[in-house]
């Protein structure tokens, strides 16, 4: 039943593939349906499948990606709206129904500084986001063994499954009856479409999504008086301050670095900045193993 579900995931994000690719998509063999993480297209070369064991190409036979195509694929991932989605996609990325997001590359049109629009798209990244219920429920026993959540960093290299892991962690957490306030800067968390997750991000947890962590932050203290705050991909020294503040409300924090384990997140002068606010109590490395992806657990303080 759990790889029907998978296949099933599989083929709703393939769904927003123009017709051509989205054939080629139906034919990979269902085993590799099953993992498949995301769809690759660049104009000029074969679409490719991002599988556990790396990019592939499995269509090398088939016609190249056109330029045309990489329009489709957005057209279908705004419902034909491309105005009402421009404030993400000029972030280079759309979240689409389902829980799906499409990253875009192209020519930036700069204004100010800013990116204001992307033109003459080159190449698109389509995720196949995948709930992975259950994941966290004994590392949230953990974390939780004596009735209280210390503040905790997840860890893993790019790919290692901090999201999937964060998304399930909030979900435990929030069905113990914690409030959660999730910052859900690139919406890949809740995956928040017409203002209802398309995840599950358990009863007690409200989402602000689209909005920078460092602004979301002390919002979600004014608005929704939570007992944890979580994010995804702590990326810069404002993200730091506004997560030190927080803690200094007496907020718990849970959040994502990509970083493989402590010993290197310490030799990262902006996380070894962060460590050195001792905001984090606990920090859960993400290895992969042959049996799947284990979860270590280390105190930082």
């Amino acid at each position: 039943m759990m790889q029907q579900d998978e296949i099933a995931r599989y083929r709703q994000a393939a769904a927003f593939l123009p017709v051509r690719l989205r054939r080629l998509a139906e034919m990979l063999p269902e085993a590799d349906q099953a993992v498949a993480e995301e769809f690759r297209l660049r104009t000029g070369r074969p679409m490719t499948v991002l599988l556990p064991g790396g990019e592939t190409c499995l269509w090398q036979s088939e016609p190249a990606v056109e330029p045309e195509e990489l329009e489709t694929l957005c057209d279908l991932g705004t419902e034909f709206s491309r105005y009402a989605a421009a404030e993400t996609l000029r972030e280079g990325f759309l979240p689409v129904k389902g829980g799906f997001r499409i990253g875009f590359c192209g020519s930036a049109v700069m204004k100010g500084g800013v990116c204001t629009n992307l033109t003459d798209l080159s190449s698109a990244d389509l995720r196949i986001a995948r709930e992975k219920r259950g994941i966290a429920v004994d590392l949230a026993e953990r974390l939780l063994s004596k009735g209280e959540f210390d503040s905790t960093l997840l860890l893993s290299p790019p790919g290692g499954g901090k999201t999937t892991l964060l998304r399930d962690l909030i979900r435990c957490v929030s069905q113990k009856g914690f409030r959660v306030g999730l910052a859900d800067e690139r919406g890949e968390v809740a995956v928040c479409y017409r203002g209802k997750p398309q995840m599950d991000v358990g009863p007690c947890t409200d989402v602000l999504d689209g909005c920078p962590k460092a602004v979301a932050i002390p919002m979600l203290l004014r608005t929704m008086n939570p007992q944890i705050v979580a994010a995804d991909e702590i990326t810069a020294e404002e993200d730091i301050r506004a997560m030190t503040m927080a803690a200094g409300c007496g907020v718990k924090l849970l959040a994502t670095i990509h970083a493989a384990n402590v010993a290197e997140l310490r030799k990262k002068p902006l996380y070894a900045q962060l460590l050195e606010t001792k905001v984090f109590n606990r920090a859960v490395c993400i290895r992969r193993t042959d049996a799947g992806r284990a979860y270590g657990l280390e105190e930082l303080q």
